[in-house]
């Protein structure tokens, strides 16, 4: 397992091979893609809006002139 022991010799490699500047612009990166991934779950929560003008269309159809029809089509 890992002690603190190891884990502050790792960062303390990783803070001389990249140097300080380089470790906080890629903790900032690192920052803004989960800001950037949070705002983009949060979209996707939303609803879609439902459009406000539903259109009713209304019919005179019955089933016996739709039957009469098929007559018209068989008898011809």
């Amino acid at each position: 397992m890992l002690s603190w022991t190891h884990v502050i010799v790792v960062v303390a490699l990783v803070v001389l091979l990249f140097g300080r500047g380089k470790v906080s612009d890629l903790m900032g990166d690192v920052a803004k893609g989960i800001k950037s991934f949070k705002k983009g779950l949060a979209e996707d929560d939303t609803p879609p809006a439902r459009p406000t003008d539903a259109k009713i269309i209304e019919g005179t159809a019955t089933q016996g002139s739709a039957s009469e029809a098929k007559d018209k089509v068989a008898n011809s």
